[in-house]
């Protein structure tokens, strides 16, 4: 069996107790029965086999995982764990959830399926996640709440933050130390805005603007480089991409995939395959197929005129603009969904690109700098009574 490592975002259900006003999913009460969560996962391993994978990461998602009981998670992970292993196959999962769901009945799930560690969001400030009926105000509260709760069991929380305009306005400064130095929380990323889904006014307020997106990512990166670095903060995607141009092992964001279309597939509560949890929660005409209505997922994705066309967008995009863009091996043309639901087609670059240009090049100078810094002889001085060489002590 090969290496290579496919990924999955699983949705087991399409319910939510959040009400986010900027949210690009269509709600349902779906949930994924046992039952059919046994038949999905033989196909999607029988699948790897066939294509001489070795590995599945799964990333569930929802809707919100939380509504769903930790029975179901701990039963889930058994019956996944036996199907993997009767294939030779290694599987590892990852959980992300808005938190408000959670108490201390998860930890022992999470301790063993999720390694002990869970994603969350939250964006400084907060102008649009809220509970039903409740206001922002009430959503820090609680979200805050449940993350120090999980902190004091042990579990790590990683946080994804989405800028919006009052983000911008606020500065780099000030949105870092309330992550770092208020939440204390040691690893977080941040996202570029996405105004997936059906329209609304909340999402026409996300700020789009290049120029400005740029100064607030270069500015927190430069926050990060002198204040988090060097003592362990990881700061997503400034860490990557410092990886990436010190020719460093790098973990880059889906958004820069040379085709995410050979990476990553989502699957939905109801067996609909789409490429990532944006597509299959926002734009039913980009579905694949249903899983439960195929022989096998190969047969399945074989037949996807649809798939085809995200196969298409690399090259296409290639034979356009990004040929002359020092960063084609980098972005590829960036994520096709933030194209689609800027442009209205797969076949444009990312809205974002003068914005990505920037913090590439910004990053690159980055790792050059600390390149050079450790390159760089340090003074020294010699203890006569033993004649080691240490640093100085200042």
């Amino acid at each position: 069996m090969g290496t290579r490592v496919f990924s999955l975002i699983l949705l087991p259900t399409l319910q939510c107790n959040a009400d986010c006003e900027y949210c690009f999913e269509d709600k349902t009460n779906d949930r994924l029965s046992l039952e059919r969560l046994q038949v999905l996962i033989d196909k999607v391993l029988d699948h790897l086999v066939a294509r001489d994978i070795g590995g599945l990461t799964i990333h569930w998602q929802g809707g919100e995982v939380m509504t769903l009981p930790p029975s179901w998670f701990a039963r889930a992970e058994d019956l996944i764990g036996r199907a993997a292993a009767a294939r030779g196959l290694a599987v590892n999962h990852y959980l992300q959830t808005n938190m408000i769901g959670y108490s201390p009945r998860w930890n022992d799930v999470i301790r063993t399926m999720f390694g002990n560690r869970v994603s969350t969001s939250l964006d400084y400030p907060n102008l649009y996640r809220r509970r039903l009926g409740k206001d922002a105000t009430d959503y820090n509260t609680v979200w805050t709440h449940k993350v120090r709760l999980a902190r004091t069991a042990g579990i790590e929380v990683q946080v994804i933050a989405v800028p919006n305009a009052a983000t911008l306005e606020m500065g780099a400064e000030r949105f870092y130390s309330h992550f770092v130095e208020t939440l204390d929380i040691r690893s977080f990323q941040v996202n570029t805005p996405f105004p997936g889904g059906e329209s609304n006014p909340a999402k026409r307020q996300l700020p789009h603007d290049s120029e400005a997106l740029a100064r607030f990512f270069t500015e927190l990166a430069d926050v990060w480089l002198e204040r988090g670095y060097h003592s362990g903060v990881r700061v997503g995607p400034f860490d990557e991409l410092l990886n990436y141009f010190s020719s460093a092992p790098a973990l880059l964001p889906c958004i820069w995939t040379d085709d995410c279309a050979n990476h990553i597939l989502c699957i939905d509560a109801r067996g609909n395959v789409a490429q990532c949890d944006c597509w299959v929660a926002s734009y039913p005409d980009y579905w694949f197929g249903n899983i439960f209505d195929c022989d096998t997922l190969g047969a399945l994705l074989a037949k996807s005129q649809v798939l085809e066309r995200f196969h298409q967008r690399p090259m296409a995009l290639v034979a356009r603009e990004c040929i002359a863009c020092d960063y084609l091996a980098l972005c590829h043309g960036g994520c096709p969904v933030r194209a689609f639901s800027v442009h209205g087609t797969l076949f444009e670059k990312d809205p974002h690109c003068a914005f990505y240009q920037s913090l590439f090049g910004h990053m690159a100078s980055a790792a050059a700098r600390l390149a050079r810094m450790a390159a760089e002889p340090r003074a020294c001085r010699v203890v006569p009574v033993t004649g080691r060489v240490s640093p100085p002590s200042n």
